[in-house]
């Protein structure tokens, strides 16, 4: 903003010029459009089809992001990606990533529709709820096996395309949905889901620390409650809705805006300084206790 002094019968006054104010526009104008902006950009969503995971897909593509979102259940999959392609570019294959072929079947994917990956959005998640006593051990291997396992083979796998993605001002991103039950002791008895989380949050820094040098930026969302499958059982009962809801310090369930902003925030140049980094989008959750 430029400012001038224009005389006048009475002696001057001061006015802002014409000029500056033009400036100043532009300036808001390339902050909107420019500095968050993911439009062109190529990502993977995994879990894309229902819950947080559809919430951020559909979000990267209204803003503009060609996006692969992947899914256990094809039909599933195919629901989601009629309904997003709607708004923009997305595809999706069915795979479950639990499994070491279900991530290599979206890696083959990604590999064969971009030559570079910008963002990958590690997402797809798994709990299993049982008394401490009874806690099963295949459940160990399915939770932890999507959870951790599964981010951590897939980032491999699609580093070549994250690699070909990185510009000196602009590295790949990686960003992990961990959850607020990594942080505090959750009240629910769900030991595997956790303790993955948990560790997600810790490969997460790994990652960074590892992936820095080469302009590849990892970090992690921590989200709080959110209208999604695995928060059903909950949500769904309005007495125990009311219960969360009044639990969270902001009182209330998570909206789309909230978990797409964080996203939005990281894969565009507006997070590009940010690596090994936790955010809690959680109402308060973790820190207002």
């Amino acid at each position: 903003m430029s400012w001038s002094t224009v005389p006048t019968a009475g002696g001057s006054r001061t006015e802002r010029s014409r000029s500056g104010s033009t400036l100043a526009t532009r300036r808001r104008s390339s902050i909107t459009t420019d500095l968050f902006s993911v439009a062109g950009k190529r990502a993977v969503v995994t879990g894309g089809s229902r819950g947080i995971g559809l919430m951020i897909a559909r979000g990267l593509v209204q803003a503009g992001a060609e996006v692969l979102i992947c899914s256990r259940k094809a039909d599933v999959c195919e629901q989601a990606v009629a309904e997003l392609s709607q708004w923009g570019t997305c595809t999706g294959v069915a795979a479950d990533l639990s499994t070491p072929a279900g991530v290599l079947v979206v890696a083959d994917e990604a590999r064969s529709r971009f030559a570079a990956l910008d963002v990958l959005v590690n997402n797809a998640g798994a709990t299993w709820g049982a008394a401490l006593a009874d806690y099963p051990d295949h459940a160990w291997d399915r939770v932890l096996g999507t959870n951790l396992r599964g981010p951590f083979q897939l980032t491999v796998e699609l580093l070549e395309l994250l690699r070909a993605a990185v510009r000196p001002d602009d590295p790949a991103r990686v960003i992990n949905i961990g959850s607020v039950d990594g942080i505090v002791v959750p009240s629910a008895n769900n030991f595997a889901y956790s303790t993955s989380k948990a560790g997600l949050h810790m490969m997460t820094r790994h990652l960074a620390k590892s992936l820095a040098y080469e302009r590849i930026t990892v970090n992690a969302i921590a989200p709080g409650p959110f209208e999604s499958k695995m928060m059903a059982f909950a949500l769904d009962d309005p007495v125990a809705r009311q219960e969360i809801e009044a639990d969270v310090p902001l009182g209330r369930i998570g909206t789309p805006d909230d978990i797409v902003g964080a996203t939005v925030f990281l894969a565009s140049r507006a997070g590009a300084y940010l690596t090994g980094a936790l955010i809690p989008v959680d109402g308060g959750l973790v820190g207002c206790r």
